[in-house]
């Protein structure tokens, strides 16, 4: 039964990472920009092409369905491309990947504020630890089945069928796997926040969540990571950005200085 379970789960996973043909946003900023400004310890937001990506991005109601966390110079190198990226594959699961592998996709950028730098040591050596772990695929049959024309779920539903999580600390989904390492060293993400009653009236109490809830979302609405802009961070200046439509003159538009 168990292999049976393996090989429909394997042929499932094939099919929910095969790219969507559709029309996605592009890449914001140029990969010398976001690779400049990405730095360790940054969590690296995607929205993804591929099936299982539309799913998550329904499922949370978010623009990002995958999340990587950036190691900075305990990355690892292969075939001349430095692996900075630690992540949880689908497919493969826990692997190491260059930046060139998002360069061109939708990204956003979202960095811890106020950890020091043995803390990001701590946070990316938990990563690292689980490099070779296996993708968590249990309930993967409930994102294949959202890709069918059925009613729509509702809202109060959604998070649940993200809980993946099979209690195997071998395995992980790309969310929980960095919430985990951030977890480590008790730094928040998206606390679940609850009004608690007192004598002097009501008190706001924050409560860990299990890291199998959090979502690629929770890093971008998070108060505790802030976002990264590299065409910003490179002090561009607005009056640089010519685009077509705009009453600019045509010497402009066809400036050898423009990029």
């Amino acid at each position: 039964m168990g292999s049976i379970k393996e090989r429909v789960g394997g042929c499932l996973a094939d099919y929910l990472s095969k790219p969507r043909e559709a029309n996605l946003q592009l890449a914001t900023s140029s990969p010398d920009s976001l690779s400049a400004s990405l730095k360790k310890g940054d969590v690296l937001l995607v929205e993804g092409t591929s099936r299982v990506s539309s799913v998550i991005k329904y499922l949370t109601q978010s623009t990002w369905s995958h999340a990587a966390l950036c190691v900075g110079d305990c990355a690892e190198t292969c075939d001349g491309e430095t692996r900075c990226l630690v992540e949880a594959d689908l497919n493969d699961g826990v692997r190491s990947v260059p930046l060139s592998m998002y360069s061109d996709q939708h990204t956003r950028i979202c960095r811890p504020i106020g950890l020091s730098a043995s803390e990001i040591d701590e946070v990316v050596c938990y990563a690292m630890d689980r490099l070779g772990d296996t993708y968590d695929r249990k309930n993967i049959v409930d994102l294949a089945r959202y890709l069918l024309p059925l009613p729509p779920l509702p809202g109060r539903w959604r998070r649940s069928f993200l809980q993946l999580g099979s209690g195997d600390p071998t395995q992980a989904i790309c969310s929980s796997l960095i919430a985990q390492a951030f977890q480590s060293v008790h730094y928040p993400i998206l606390p679940a926040a609850y009004a608690v009653s007192r004598d002097s009236g009501q008190m706001r109490r924050l409560f860990s969540r299990h890291p199998s809830l959090y979502t690629p979302r929770d890093f971008d609405v998070s108060p505790y990571f802030k976002v990264i802009k590299p065409m910003l961070e490179k002090h561009s200046d607005y009056r640089d950005v010519i685009c077509w439509g705009d009453s600019a003159p045509v010497f402009e538009i066809y400036s050898d200085d423009v990029v």
